[in-house]
């Protein structure tokens, strides 16, 4: 599965340090191999309420997702700023991928599934048979 993404305009700082910093770059490569091997993978932090609740929405809906605690990684900080750099300089998690795609943090998530737009990615990336 090839990971895509619709990457905002990060802040030049940001962008800049992604670039020259080798285990952000290793960490950016580790999130796209990591967000391209399951249908739904949510990157977030143990004992994070917003994880808890996107993981929960979308065990509601039948979808199993991967769920990866960046605190629990040895590259966590770093796959964090990888992150934070693909969502523009928003230090937000969790950070939902789905069919390899960047869905967001959990203002996209909530967003998708309020405007009806969830369901039918969760179909096209086969997490969801209905």
């Amino acid at each position: 599965m090839r990971v895509q993404y619709q990457v905002a305009v990060a802040a030049p700082a940001v962008a800049e340090r992604w670039r020259n910093d080798k285990r952000v770059a290793t960490a950016m490569e580790r999130v796209k191999r990591m967000a391209g091997e399951s249908a739904v993978v949510i990157f977030g932090v143990s004992g994070c309420c917003m994880c808890h609740a996107v993981k929960r929405l979308f065990c509601n809906l039948g979808v199993n997702p991967t769920a990866y605690d960046l605190d629990e990684d040895p590259l966590g900080e770093e796959m964090e700023a990888a992150l934070r750099w693909l969502l523009g300089g928003a230090a937000a998690v969790p950070v939902v991928f789905i069919g390899g795609k960047l869905v967001g943090a959990v203002d996209g998530v909530m967003a998708a599934h309020i405007n009806g737009s969830l369901v039918p990615l969760l179909k096209d990336a086969g997490a969801l048979w209905l």
